[in-house]
């Protein structure tokens, strides 16, 4: 057991998450080292250190970074909160500080710097862990803690650190269980749940639901920790519809699986198809048989058994009672098998499936997660799934709908009405509002702290692994087109390099809702005509960007500045940038639309693009493009590192601009310039006091001319300093 992982103690036990309105200190550092500590027990099992640098899955990077992720992303967040003045190494949180969510399921190898990348070595990554550890330790014996914590408490920053480390717990639990068997052993304390449990399962019958009004959304008030994505309000009136009891399980997809479900294109959808046949699957992935698949899942099979099961850390014969794990695509083609009428139930479905619940009134005690004697398979109750007849169902009939396993849903991940970021993390939810990634409810097995929450809302590519499976539902109304309470975004999503992103149906022959994506950026990259960018951008010698890039230029000069390395923040189509490059020996263009980034990059290389006035957008002959990076990015993240000047004149098209703000200390190096333009005069000296950040000094304001398809405009300009 590599013991040598641990900079605590060896626990599978989960402590319950904090009541925001009554916990103490000694309250909180016990939820804090119970969530390192069981992060860093699960990387025991590793039989050598050394695996620590395999990658289980290629779209995914090596196990070292998981492991040395989280402790990160406590210091990048205590930073912004304030809490913490001092890094502890600035390398690795540039290099283990952001992860990977790929844009296609056939991605290559996902090495960071490439497959030849060498990592640190374990013992620098464990110190550096050690090392975070007693900070936050210090930090909370010596910190004022003021109750409740809220959303505006620098304490947010700290729970944030804490539920972010136990979904990794759970990320990384499935990255392991991917590993081939004979490279791990099963830690002590680790154990499996019974494969079956009474009698057995013998039917998984279709319960009826007569339907009724749905209000989704989590109180701001309410005092436990959540996720962006958890606030807001969405009502919702649910026709009566059927589910099936149970938890699909082993046994029923086994059918499915021998009657050639996996060979039947016309079961599966047409992005479900292609995945399938990449991967050449024959089963789910964590089954296992001895016909060489192409995933590697080979195993001795005892005589007569044509598949085994591949638990946490062990190859076990097959729990047929256990709940099948599955992405959504295999989920949907099972659902097309069983007959056309069936399909995975909606979020406001599942959250009538729950049944009678607390009111939030009475506080935490109406959340299951806080409530002592639940009965449900999570928080590390089990370490695997459990028979899913094992605990009792719900007053509306259905059982395991919080933990077991997740379960998918019809619907996109999308932000509620009113949903807003947060500053610490803008970025955690909405670049998945795309419609590429569907929800998944109920928290599972190793669902630990806020993930199992009846206000929990995440969700994954429908192509991903997790501890994750479904159950069946269908609409009971006759008609051909039956409502079905699920929402689908409908924004056009442009991804750099690819265009925009295919729209195909997922739920076909009924009605859904079809919504925008919550995401901004989203929205702005969608209804932005190019071609007017352009024109804006390229179209005047004098354009807004120019004017900033020549103005920003001459303030670095007159402050005696070096012109070494700059950074526009809001790059857009790259003018800026371009002017930069004119006199800065490094130019990097930091965009957050993908539309935008992209027309940046190929006018880089040459391409001839046309602005909205019939003109083409041209490059002047002393722009060095050669000296300019492009990158997409939806906030600033350490790998950006600093520079002499920094232009930012984004703001007023981001979702959270005060998440770019904070940082902008950070990135602009001591004694540099910051240039902020705003073209609506929205944020002036004493719109941005309040949110930049108390290392740079504002030097100078005044009023930027410029020249636009309607004449001349001015925007505000403020200059600071960091000293």
């Amino acid at each position: 057991m590599s013991t040598r992982l641990l900079t605590g103690n060896l626990t599978f036990t989960s402590l319950r998450p904090l009541d925001l309105s009554t916990c103490t200190k000694d309250e909180i550092l016990a939820y804090f080292e119970n969530s390192y500590d069981l992060n860093e027990s699960l990387f025991t099992a590793l039989k050598d250190p050394s695996s620590i640098y395999k990658c289980p899955d290629r779209l995914r990077l090596p196990l070292v970074f998981y492991y040395a992720h989280t402790a990160v992303v406590y210091v990048n967040k205590l930073m912004l909160a304030g809490l913490l003045k001092e890094r502890v190494n600035v390398s690795f949180e540039a290099l283990f500080e952001t992860g990977v969510d790929e844009m296609s399921w056939d991605d290559t190898e996902n090495y960071r710097m490439g497959g030849s990348y060498k990592w640190p070595s374990v013992d620098d990554v464990v110190e550096y862990r050690r090392n975070v550890r007693n900070i936050i330790l210090k930090l909370i014996n010596d910190t004022p803690l003021q109750l409740p914590i809220d959303m505006d408490s620098p304490w947010w920053a700290l729970m944030m650190g804490m539920e972010h480390e136990r979904i990794h717990l759970e990320t990384s639990s499935v990255l392991l269980r991917q590993l081939p068997a004979h490279l791990l052993q099963r830690p002590d304390g680790w154990v499996y749940a019974p494969l079956t449990w009474g009698s057995g399962l013998e039917t998984n019958k279709m319960v009826r639901v007569e339907g009724g009004e749905v209000t989704l959304g989590k109180p701001t008030d309410f005092p436990s920790y959540g996720w962006d994505n958890e606030y807001g309000e969405f009502n919702c009136s649910v026709p009566p519809f059927e589910a099936s009891q149970y938890l699909i399980t082993n046994g029923e997809f086994l059918e499915f699986v021998l009657d050639g479900g996996y060979e039947r294109q016309d079961l599966w959808t047409k992005e479900g198809w292609n995945w399938k046949q990449f991967r050449e699957a024959k089963h789910p992935t964590f089954w296992v048989c001895d016909e060489g698949c192409k995933s590697g899942c080979g195993a001795d099979l005892k005589e007569g058994s044509k598949y085994r099961y591949r638990a946490m850390f062990d190859v076990l014969d097959m729990p047929w009672d256990w709940p099948a794990d599955v992405n959504y695509h295999e989920a949907k083609a099972f659902c097309s098998w069983k007959g056309p009428e069936y399909r995975l139930p909606a979020e406001a479905e599942h959250h009538l499936m729950r049944g009678t619940q607390l009111p939030v009134s009475i506080g935490t005690k109406s959340d299951i997660i806080f409530q002592e004697k639940s009965e449900a398979n999570f928080n590390l109750r089990f370490g695997s799934s459990t028979p899913v007849n094992m605990f009792p169902p719900t007053d509306a009939g259905f059982y395991d709908v919080f933990g077991n396993v997740w379960e998918w849903t019809e619907d996109h991940f999308n932000g509620l009405n009113n949903f807003d970021t947060h500053f610490l993390y803008d970025d955690f939810s909405s670049p998945c509002f795309d419609g590429k990634h569907n929800m998944m409810l109920g928290g599972s097995w190793i669902s630990t702290g806020d993930e199992a929450s009846r206000f929990a809302r995440f969700a994954f590519r429908r192509h991903f692994f997790q501890h994750l499976g479904f159950r069946m539902v269908r609409s009971v109304q006759r008609e051909a087109t039956p409502d079905v309470p699920a929402r689908m975004v409908d924004t056009e999503v442009f991804v750099v390099g690819c265009g925009v992103l295919d729209k195909t149906p997922t739920v076909e022959k009924a009605n859904v809702r079809h919504v925008l994506s919550t995401n901004k950026q989203y929205q702005f990259d969608a209804a932005m005509p190019l071609n007017g960018i352009l024109e804006l951008e390229f179209g005047f010698r004098d354009s807004l960007p120019a004017a900033a890039a020549t103005l920003a230029t001459n303030l670095t000069r007159s402050f005696n500045v070096p012109l070494t390395t700059a950074m526009h923040v809001g790059t857009a189509t790259g003018r800026g940038a371009f002017e930069l490059s004119k006199h800065f020996e490094k130019v990097l263009g930091v965009e957050c639309c993908g539309k935008l980034a992209d027309a940046a990059l190929r006018l880089q290389s040459g391409a001839t693009l046309t602005c909205g006035n019939g003109r083409e957008a041209t490059l002047d002959a002393d722009v060095n493009p050669q000296r300019v990076i492009f990158k997409q990015l939806t906030w600033l993240p350490n790998e950006v590192h600093h520079h002499n000047l920094v232009l930012v004149s984004l703001l007023e098209r981001v979702q959270n601009p005060k998440a770019w703000l904070l940082r902008l200390w950070e990135v602009t190096s001591p004694g540099g310039v910051t240039v902020i333009v705003s073209a609506e005069g929205c944020w002036d000296k004493d719109a941005l006091h309040t949110h930049i950040g108390k290392r740079l000094h504002c030097v100078d304001a005044q009023q930027l001319p410029y020249t636009t398809p309607t004449g001349q405009a001015t925007a505000t300009v403020t200059v600071w300093r960091h000293k």
